[in-house]
């Protein structure tokens, strides 16, 4: 009898050919896209006149709110229940409060606040539920190709997101754009489906309350040495070297070349880099994989560096989109560990604890930077962030199991 290849197991194509995984990918593509689509398009209607800049604040910061709040219950629920429900809920309520938004538009911030943080709390519950699902869905021999492809579409989001959004814009208004959005995110509720590479855990104890759920998630955590140092490590890298460049690019643009084309440029690169990043570690895996992939966090220094003295704007271009390559060396192994090492019965919860912190400490280094920069001056400001960012990686190298991200067991 010829043995069946068909299952997601056995079966060696691409998992970008298998339909439940090219669901998946489509459904994070749109919620990519809904997301990062959704400031640019407010940002439209304060040119428009229909929101003020305060408004605009206020909107984004109760989006962020919501996702914060909505990232590590996300992950409960997504290992108490199905992770295709929480996919399902989640985009459903982004999706419903979405048209909201657009209503308040020139009538109600308040309104819009309220709704934007329903949406960031869409946005917040599903992405750990989207890394688990991936793993249910991809074979752990495809996984790393899986997460490239993932991350693809998401430096392609960014890549293309504000030029769509600019082009649509001149044939309607915010209002119609936001509607846009919502329908992206009732696909990404919709599109996936669950699968069964790795099936979500069926025979659960008792539910116990929340907080004890999120202590066990915790307590999975700190099992995984080299999860906890590279966490450490990429929390430190976002919340100083990417706040920094985030903050003083656009003077460093200003003061040495005297125009902004050199920020717009350098962003463009990063992108690049990061695609390239992505493609290449979709086949490429080395010995010492987790060295390999700090090494790449690490190359973020070259960013803050490339700001400190005006050494041209071909070398700042050239320094992003090294960094891009770099962070993709990164994320790909990363989150391909984490679905490999995590027990299966945790791994949203062990997700959310990254998404939380990753980008739960970036506001502060948004907030610290600037008055930093006025104390210390701009360059030693990024300085010292290009160090950290150096010096944080390489301490985390030291962490046991982070040569290839393995969790040795007894």
């Amino acid at each position: 009898m010829t043995p069946n290849t068909s299952g997601p197991l056995r079966s060696r194509r691409s998992p970008l050919l298998q339909p439940t995984f090219a669901r998946l990918w489509c459904a994070t593509t749109a919620s990519g896209l809904a997301t990062w689509a959704m400031p640019f398009i407010l940002g439209l209607a304060v040119l428009h006149g229909s929101l003020t800049a305060v408004g605009l604040g206020l909107v984004l910061a109760t989006r962020t709110a919501g996702f914060l709040v909505a990232v590590p219950l996300g992950g409960l629920l997504a290992d108490r229940y199905s992770r295709r429900s929480v996919v399902l809920w989640s985009g459903l309520a982004a999706a419903i409060a979405t048209p909201v938004l657009a209503a308040g538009l020139g009538t109600s911030v308040a309104l819009m606040a309220v709704a934007a943080a329903v949406v960031g709390v869409g946005q917040g519950a599903c992405r750990p539920a989207f890394q688990a699902l991936t793993a249910e869905v991809v074979a752990p021999d495809d996984r790393q190709q899986a997460n490239a492809a993932l991350t693809f579409s998401v430096r392609g989001v960014t890549f293309l997101a504000p030029g769509l959004t600019a082009l649509l814009a001149t044939l309607t208004g915010p209002q119609t754009l936001l509607l846009i959005t919502a329908g992206l995110w009732l696909a990404a509720a919709l599109l996936p489906r669950a699968g069964t590479a790795t099936p979500a855990p069926t025979d659960r104890p008792a539910r116990a309350p929340f907080h004890v759920e999120f202590v066990e998630g915790l307590t999975e955590a700190r099992r995984h040495t080299w999860f906890l140092a590279g966490l450490g490590a990429l929390t430190v890298v976002i919340a100083l070297g990417y706040s920094s460049t985030s903050v003083l690019l656009p003077l460093a643009s200003g003061d040495h070349y005297g125009t902004e084309a050199v920020l717009a440029g350098a962003l463009t690169a990063y992108t690049g880099g990061a695609l390239i990043g992505a493609l290449l570690v979709s086949r490429w895996k080395p010995q010492a994989q987790g060295w390999w992939a700090l090494f790449g966090l690490g190359l973020y220094a070259l960013a803050p560096l490339s700001l400190v003295f005006p050494v041209g704007a071909v070398w700042v271009f050239a320094a992003y989109a090294i960094v891009g390559l770099g962070v993709e060396l990164f994320n790909v192994p990363w989150f391909t560990a984490a679905q490999r090492e995590v027990a299966p019965d945790k791994l949203a919860r062990v997700s959310s604890l990254d998404f939380l912190l990753a980008y739960g400490f970036a506001p502060v280094g948004l907030a610290l930077i600037a008055p930093a920069a006025q104390a210390f001056g701009p360059q030693n400001v990024l300085l010292a962030c290009a160090a950290l960012c150096v010096l944080a990686p390489a301490l985390a190298a030291l962490a046991p199991g982070a040569r290839d991200f393995r969790t040795r067991r007894a």
